[in-house]
């Protein structure tokens, strides 16, 4: 029971709350989201970050009629809590519960569904020049932190604000961090205005001591501007945001609620221009075990809440780590590698190799477009380029991969982590669509490991290929098999075992799924052929033709959407050379894919091997004398 928290079931319960009954409702928040996510996993460095900040924006504004934007989304755990959410908040992320990230079908408080980074401003600019096309009166408010500002896509929307001058409200959220410590520029830049105070305190004190002098106050005040303008430019380097249209307040102490309101307030009132609130927050504020290790408890699976211990049971290595280590070892034999990460050198495998290799390790911060044509440049430029990025995160960097790496058959490998299903984080996170967009790109070649040691050949086979190359593998552990792996031919599949009932061709983490269905079609007397494609570009057009010529019953399973995938590329291959095959594709129908465990998902599916394999058995009728 939660003296404060049991009675919020909207944000004007948080606005009865004085100032002691606000910190002592922070505290039972903050307790709650350590309760929930240590048991269902979740991002929680960056909700406990949040959690005044979120109190003071509803206090101040109306949400909905005021519009809130969260970038990105995984710091809305707060502002779920507050808007009706508090019971249904024990669901997050679980199979029929609610999201981990904003949602509009969830909440009418969820302005814009988000889930990848930079994009709030863009939006909240849009729905600000439709309120005032249609003479309308409310605030909008996007929430962005210090490492998505950096993104192409804000700096843009930045860029765009000056000449619209209309009226909206960014709050910059500045913890120093995105996922991982923020570099570049403008990190930079935030860390001076974080110590720049003098300047400030002036600019504050000069116009409120003025303002108050009757008559030739305001004159003075306009004289004293010119001169304020000069002091900003000699204490502060670059007032980028008030160039750029912005009035700028702060930076204040984004766990201070009363001054956080007495801010917002003041920004509220200012109708016909953009204001830039600058606070300072922590990530993991008040749990010592997410204050020390931020990077660690960004996003996490269930742990104990004591010693911050993961209560998740991983025997073996991930496909992340696999690949880091492999990369280290081919690294030290060729001074030619370089690694490239978009600000997730920890997520992807890189931290390893980035100590190892400071000089030839580049974290670009989130910003994978220019990731890719920075990899295209040092491919040019001799050196062999490997691009390690989550297959949902890629896809911001579709036309570069096309233009600049694809078209001019550049020798860039891109690692791409995640593919297939990631689970909890849901429809913004399903790495199920990168088979169908690299695919009808040109000279790019795609492989899918099946294992660990086969993503360690696939990775030393990619350095010699003269061309971009795509490795996709899932989240999670890495599976070894008893069986040797045959050695890596260009274009070329593999043949687990034969049987002369049906075929069955798989790629990647599906090879684990499809051999478990061959056991169970085995007690049904059904004997199957296996294939392990590994090249889904090329495809193995040689071995195809060799199916065909059995008249079998054919079955492709992959972890990518219908359009596009695997299966498509074998149908298409086929209908072009005119044979005539008997198949069915098992993919993802459903392009929108929501959250919950692996297995509830491929039930959803009905990629699950119950569902697969009551398929086959409908299709398939043997004797049941017939041996294999």
């Amino acid at each position: 029971m939660y003296k404060h928290l049991d009675k919020i079931n909207s944000p004007e319960d948080v606005k009865k709350l004085n100032y002691k009954e606000l910190d002592e409702l922070c505290t039972e928040i903050r307790n709650y989201i350590i309760e929930v996510v240590s048991k269902n996993g979740g991002h929680l460095a960056s909700n406990l970050g949040v959690i005044e900040l979120t109190l003071a924006l509803h206090r101040v504004f109306d949400s909905p009629k005021d519009k809130i934007i969260w970038d990105v989304g995984h710091q809305c755990y707060v502002h779920k809590i507050i808007t009706g959410r508090r019971e249904s908040f024990k669901t997050l992320r679980s199979f029929g519960g609610i999201s981990g990230f904003p949602k509009t079908s969830e909440s009418p408080h969820d302005i814009f569904n988000t889930g990848h980074s930079s994009t709030s401003i863009s939006a909240a600019l849009g729905m600000a020049k439709a309120r005032d096309l249609k003479g309308e009166d409310y605030s909008i408010v996007a929430v962005i932190g210090d490492g998505s500002l950096g993104g192409g896509m804000a700096l843009e929307a930045l860029n765009n604000v000056s000449h619209l001058n209309t009226n909206i409200i960014l709050i910059l959220n500045d913890n120093e961090m995105s996922i991982s410590k923020n570099v570049g520029g403008l990190s930079t830049y935030l860390g001076r205005l974080r110590t720049g105070k003098i300047y400030f305190k002036f600019k504050n004190e000069l116009e409120f001591i003025l303002n108050k002098i009757p008559i030739i106050g305001k004159n003075l005040y306009k004289i004293a501007a010119k001169c304020r303008d000069w002091f900003k430019y000699l204490v502060v380097k670059g007032i980028m945001f008030e160039e750029l249209g912005f009035k700028y307040l702060g930076p204040i102490d984004g766990h201070d609620i009363k001054t956080m309101e007495k801010i917002i307030s003041r920004a509220k009132n200012y109708k016909k221009h953009p204001v830039l609130i600058h606070v300072i927050t922590k990530k993991g504020n008040g749990y010592k075990i997410a204050e020390d290790k931020p990077e660690k408890y960004h996003g996490v699976g269930p742990f104990l809440v004591e010693t911050g211990e993961s209560l998740s049971k991983n025997n073996g290595k991930s496909y992340s780590s696999v690949f880091g280590d492999k990369l280290i070892k081919l690294a030290q034999e060729d001074k030619r590698i370089v690694a490239i990460t978009a600000a997730m050198p920890e997520g992807t495998g890189l931290s390893k190799f980035a100590e190892k290799f400071k000089d030839r390790f580049f974290d670009v911060g989130i910003a994978e477009q220019h990731a890719v044509t920075f990899s295209a440049g040092l491919a040019k430029n001799g050196f062999k380029p490997i691009f390690a990025v989550y297959s949902t995160f890629l896809q911001r960097a579709y036309d570069q991969v096309l233009h600049d790496i694809c078209l001019q058959n550049l020798p860039v490998i891109f690692a791409i982590d995640r593919a297939g299903l990631v689970g909890q984080d849901g429809e913004t996170h399903q790495g199920v669509y990168d088979i169908s967009y690299l695919r009808s790109m040109p000279n790019i070649t795609i492989m899918s490991p099946k294992s660990g040691s086969e993503l360690e050949k696939m990775l030393e086979f990619a350095l010699h290929i003269e061309g971009p190359v795509a490795i996709r593998y899932p989240r999670g552990e890495a599976p070894y098999y008893d069986f040797q792996d045959s050695p890596i031919e260009y274009g070329k599949g593999e043949v687990l075992f034969n049987g002369k009932h049906g075929i069955m061709i798989a790629e990647g983490t599906m090879i684990g799924s499809a051999i478990e269905i061959c056991e169970i079609l085995k007690k049904a007397n059904i004997y199957m052929t296996l294939v392990n494609i590994r090249f889904i570009k090329p495809i193995d057009k040689n071995l195809l033709d060799e199916l065909a010529s059995k008249s079998l019953p054919m079955y492709t399973l992959e972890d990518n959407v219908y359009e596009g995938g695997l299966g498509s590329s074998i149908l298409e291959y086929y209908s072009k050379n005119n044979k005539k095959v008997d198949l069915k594709i098992f993919a993802h129908e459903n392009g929108i894919i929501t959250h919950g465990s692996i297995s509830e998902l491929l039930k959803l599916e009905r990629l699950d091997t119950e569902s697969i394999c009551n398929i086959i058995l409908s299709d398939i009728k043997v004797d049941k004398n017939d041996s294999k």
